[in-house]
């Protein structure tokens, strides 16, 4: 079980008056004192802060784990309201502290987990004897008979470690006809040293319950291995793309505490995480690049920078798919962009869009339909159908998922899917009003993904009357990555000093106080 840090202001120590899990590293201050620079893991208030409590917290604690008893009334203007509003605390009535320290500590752990089972790992069972098609890394593609009776139909292998206390939950994407009925089964081994292993438990989760994540917990006080394998009955057609596992925080967020998960009819899954920052624009937008652990990238990165930002990520395919996908899809990237620009009242003009790698594609894509103030590049990618066309020859050892997104959007490998894909973004780009937006770019001179990137958008906004300048460093895609990240954090810091802090913006709403 991971420790969990608590700090508590006020003036009692709930520590000795009420049942704390385990888990806590308890620290009780009833006057402020000095405190290690490191972040807390949850902070409860029982009275109003102080200036110096105020900005310890603003730099020390996430958001969404600040809890307030009802004994503190949050008066409009008080500092302790606006750190309430920045970190968006929750008001607790006395039953739920209880409940919070003595059940709900745990889900609040640090750091992040996330990964997919590999469609390597993923085995067939020898009693089938229906058609098996492999699609790349994609997905599998089952069509017969299952059965009358749900049956084992795929495993995977390489069981995952299950540890004492813990919850980790599960998503699995597929697709089926309706003659197919299916079922998850999760089972949990445990292992003797000299001895058999030796089956504890196993949980079935129906295709009904399977419509949202569940998960299973480790309730004993011993490690274990989770088996996860797919049943099926009926005959058709059945898809297996991906069976992910995380850490979960039940219901707490999504990887870190408030972060947040939309899904598609098609069952992919898109996740976001706001913080308001100091309610001041810009809103800092960051997709995060390609990455086989699940979760968000760029956290402490964007949080240094004071102003709100919205992370966003995804886990289609190995990486990423490059935030590319069916309409309903991309219009929810879109909305959950345009929700948090509605709620702190701001404007295209006080966005910032940004990314790394895999992350600039989305940063470009979505900038066509937000013209934010800036779209900021680290290592931009924008031909994405050259990108896959460059795997064979120019970069062998690049990820295969490149391939598997062409195929993934339209169907094939050969030279038309990948003219339709590189169309598909710079038709887009092309019909944008870019008059208003500043591009900013670091970029890898010998580029083995996409070479000619920065300078196709020089030569697309050549007549469109937008800023773009950039600096490039000698290397592949990923031969100097902290000089890009390096450049890529100053002009952040610049362009918000520059267009907002100097220029007197202001917020877009009441800051709280």
């Amino acid at each position: 079980m991971k420790t969990v840090r608590i700090l508590q202001l006020g003036t009692e120590d709930y520590s000795k008056s009420m049942q704390v899990a385990e888990c806590a590293e308890w620290y009780y201050e009833p006057c402020f004192s000095k405190l290690p620079e490191k972040d807390f893991d949850v902070a409860v208030l029982e009275r109003e802060v102080t200036e110096e409590e105020f900005d310890y917290l603003i730099r020390f604690l996430r958001a969404y784990t600040l809890f307030v008893t009802k004994k503190v009334l949050l008066k409009n203007g008080s500092i302790t309201r606006e750190l309430f509003v920045r970190k968006k605390g929750k008001h607790i009535s006395e039953e739920e502290l209880v409940h919070l320290l003595k059940e709900d500590l745990p889900d609040y752990f640090p750091g992040s987990y996330g990964e997919k089972f590999q469609p390597r790992d993923l085995s067939v069972a020898q009693g089938f004897r229906g058609k098996i098609s492999w699609t790349g890394f994609e997905c599998i593609d089952l069509d017969g008979d299952y059965g009358e009776e749900l049956t084992q139909i795929v495993f995977w292998r390489n069981n995952l470690p299950f540890y004492e206390k813990e919850a980790v939950e599960f998503w699995l994407e597929y697709a089926k006809d309706e003659t197919v009925e299916i079922a998850l089964e999760i089972a949990l081994i445990q292992f003797e040293y000299g001895t058999d292993p030796s089956l504890q438990e196993v949980w079935t989760f129906s295709e009904h319950e399977l419509r949202d994540i569940v998960y299973v917990e480790n309730t004993g006080e011993k490690m274990g291995y989770l088996f996860a394998s797919m049943k099926a009955k009926g005959r058709g057609h059945l898809r297996i793309t991906a069976l992910h596992d995380r850490h979960s925080r039940r219901g707490k967020g999504h990887f870190i505490p408030g972060g947040k998960r939309a899904v598609t009819l098609e069952r992919e899954e898109i996740f976001y995480y706001f913080d308001p920052g100091n309610l001041k624009p810009p809103l800092n937008v960051y997709f995060s690049g390609y990455k086989t652990q699940e979760g968000f990238e760029g956290y402490y990165m964007m949080r240094r920078l004071g102003h709100p930002f919205l992370l966003i990520s995804e886990t289609r395919l190995e990486g990423g798919s490059y935030y590319m996908g069916a309409e309903e899809y991309e219009r929810m990237i879109e909305q959950i962009i345009r929700e948090h620009m509605e709620e702190l009242w701001f404007q295209n003009s006080q966005v910032i869009l940004s990314g790394l790698s895999m992350g600039t594609f989305g940063a470009l894509y979505y900038g066509c339909r937000i013209r934010p103030n800036t779209i900021l590049l680290g290592k931009p990618l924008a031909s994405m159908g050259n990108v896959a066309a460059n795997k064979r020859i120019k970069c062998p050892e690049g990820t295969h998922s490149w391939l598997d997104v062409l195929h993934k959007m339209y169907g094939s490998l050969d030279q038309d899917a990948v003219e339709r894909l590189n169309n598909r973004f710079w038709d887009m780009f092309d019909g944008t009003d870019w008059s208003r937006t500043r591009f900013a770019a670091a970029y890898m001179i010998e580029d083995d993904y996409d070479g000619d990137a920065y300078e196709r958008l020089q030569t697309h906004l050549k007549d469109a009357g937008a800023k773009i300048y950039g600096k490039g460093l000698h290397g592949r895609h990923n031969d100097d990555t902290p000089g890009i990240v390096s450049w890529f954090l100053k002009q952040y810091r610049e362009i918000i000093r520059k267009d907002f802090d100097e220029t007197g913006s202001g917020a877009g709403r009441n800051n709280g106080r």
